[in-house]
């Protein structure tokens, strides 16, 4: 599952972004209400903790354009703004939920899992590619009837190529949107955890589901 925080106090940001990837999710992280936009635009966030007074755009308008585009992604906003009207304008722009700050980031997370129970009642959590299954609730991923067990940050890479299965990935699409490679840049760790993945779902002569486009990026789906 993917997560984006969008908060411009940095020790509160990082202390968000730590425990939502002790839960399990790959988290971007922005200070910004722009870059934090962008981030939304690109990449299709299971979860957003959202902050309203942010530099450069308000939080609410990135809500709200997230919602004029059609994004449905769950919405968290966490923000000092207590009385009653910014309450109902955050929910009226969009937002699944409201959080006031000071808060306990326990109760954010528990926040955060009701949100995606409601949302997985009604939704298959499951992203099929051929005969490949990816459980992106539980993590669990299968080829076949064959489970395949991956490190973390095999999970993330792999589910992030799994949202934009048939699409070319390139190297700068994973840098940018994946935390776990972002200090990555100029080295050969991307092609080394494709090598990784490669070995484990295209394991025993299975048909080829990763392709590498050298020089551009890669492909997640059949050749």
């Amino acid at each position: 599952m993917r997560a984006l925080v969008v908060e411009d106090y940095h020790p509160l940001r990082a202390a968000i972004a730590q425990a939502l990837r002790g839960e399990g999710f790959a988290v971007d992280e922005s200070g910004d209400g722009e870059e934090g936009a962008w981030f939304a635009r690109g990449t299709p966030f299971d979860i957003i903790i959202l902050d309203l007074g942010l530099p450069k755009l308000d939080g609410l308008e990135v809500l709200r354009q997230m919602r004029a585009r059609g994004d449905q992604a769950h919405v968290l906003i966490v923000t000092a703004r207590d009385r009653v009207e910014d309450r109902c304008a955050g929910l009226d722009a969009g937002a699944d939920d409201y959080l006031v700050k000071p808060f306990a980031v326990p109760e954010l997370l528990s926040r955060v899992r009701a949100l995606l129970r409601r949302a997985y009642a009604r939704k298959d959590p499951v992203l099929r590619i051929a005969d490949l299954a990816i459980d992106t609730a539980t993590h669990r991923v299968q080829r076949g009837s064959q489970d395949i067990e991956l490190s973390q940050r095999e999970y993330t890479l792999l589910e992030f190529l799994a949202l934009r299965a048939g699409e070319l990935v390139t190297r700068e699409d994973i840098r940018s949107h994946l935390y776990d490679f972002r200090s990555e840049s100029g080295s050969n760790v991307i092609d080394v955890y494709i090598g990784y993945l490669r070995k484990k779902i295209e394991r025993d002569d299975l048909p080829r589901l990763l392709t590498t486009r050298r020089g551009h990026g890669y492909i997640l789906g059949p050749a």
